[in-house]
């Protein structure tokens, strides 16, 4: 059985952000990232940014309002990873995060070649 944390949406270095109000143990399951199932042949007529891929062929449209993951930013050094079976994605503690803390991730390699690269990275590690 998962246990449940609460997490708020408010504003970070990047913009929005999401955080927690409470401690959260490491490899602890914190939260699911929700939304459409699009297929990649579908993907280029859906406008937004809030896609997760979950197989070859098929990404999650992650742009629902209660879909709050979606507000987890990118690190470089991040306190999260998002994992999961096939069609689904959850978001778990690497390290214990504090509370007060923004929850991240990285990204990936290509959304960051693509994305946050040419713009320059604004996480804690980088943006100093």
């Amino acid at each position: 059985m998962r246990q449940k944390f609460t997490l708020k949406v408010r504003r970070s270095q990047t913009g929005k952000g999401l955080f927690t109000t409470e401690l959260i143990p490491k490899n602890s399951y914190i939260i699911e990232y929700i939304g459409k199932n699009v297929k990649k042949s579908e993907q280029e007529n859906v406008r937004g940014k809030y896609f997760f891929w979950t197989s070859k062929d098929e990404m999650i449209n992650g742009n629902i309002p209660r879909n709050i993951a979606r507000y987890i930013n990118h690190s470089c050094q991040p306190s999260c990873e998002a994992t999961g079976p096939k069609g689904h994605i959850y978001i778990s503690s690497l390290r214990a995060i504090k509370s007060g803390e923004e929850l991240t991730y990285h990204y990936g390699k290509e959304y960051f070649d693509k994305y946050i690269k040419p713009k320059g990275c604004k996480c804690k590690k980088c943006f100093k």
